[in-house]
């Protein structure tokens, strides 16, 4: 993954603010990196710019050294759902749904047979300790669970990238730590790059590289 001179500008109330303004970085595959900076200085936007989320004002965002900042909206979710994984702050799970339900859903969106969607599911749920809790529903399991389910779901489709967006931001010190030793863990086992924003120094350490956002720009 890469990004090319990416800026971003907002319109608020007549005025131009600029969040982005020109950032340049590259993932290598099986690469992780943690990006760090003050609320306010352009993280999420970048996330979820170079998610595919939203589209850069200028600049490019390159996979696999194509250029998707083009696509037509359909092609973009298309992309998206099958190249790259999200896992949020708040874990953005439909409570409605069972733990297996969840995590297949990206599979049924993109069309994919039932019973191939059901065993990927089962067999990532497996991997990552919550065997039995697919029949649960959301509201059943435990924030440490919820957001195990939620990474299950973010890899379903097999991406190349995972983006987490403060994935360990709402849960207590001990679980945080159990969610990112999963996530390295899948990072080495998978082969996944992973970009990760986050305010925690620690978790920051545990990645190959710190990327600072400072003021919309890349500080180190």
């Amino acid at each position: 993954m890469q990004a090319e001179e990416v800026r971003k500008v907002f319109r608020r109330d007549g005025y131009d603010i600029e969040v982005l303004k020109g950032v340049s970085l590259s993932l290598a595959r099986g690469e992780t990196a943690g990006v760090v900076g003050i609320s306010g200085a352009g993280k999420t936007t970048l996330l979820q710019i170079l998610g595919t989320l939203d589209r850069a004002t200028s600049g490019k965002v390159l996979y696999g050294g194509k250029d998707v900042t083009d696509f037509p909206a359909d092609e973009m979710a298309a992309f998206r759902n099958r190249s790259v994984g999200f896992v949020f702050q708040s874990h953005n799970l439909l409570q409605e749904f069972s733990v297996l339900e969840n995590v297949m859903l990206p599979c049924l969106i993109a069309r994919m047979d039932p019973a191939e969607a059901r065993r990927r599911a089962v067999a990532l749920l497996a991997e990552v300790g919550l065997s039995e809790r697919v029949a649960h529903r959301i509201g059943e399991i435990s924030g440490g669970e919820q957001q195990r389910t939620a990474i299950c779901r973010a890899l379903v489709m097999e991406p190349s990238v995972l983006l987490a967006d403060e994935p360990t931001g709402n849960l207590d010190r001990a679980t945080a730590s159990g969610v990112v030793d999963l996530l390295l863990s899948l990072n080495r086992s998978r082969g996944l790059s992973l970009l990760m924003v986050t305010h925690n120094d620690q978790v920051a350490s545990r990645l190959h590289r710190v990327i600072r956002i400072d003021d919309g720009r890349i500080a180190s």
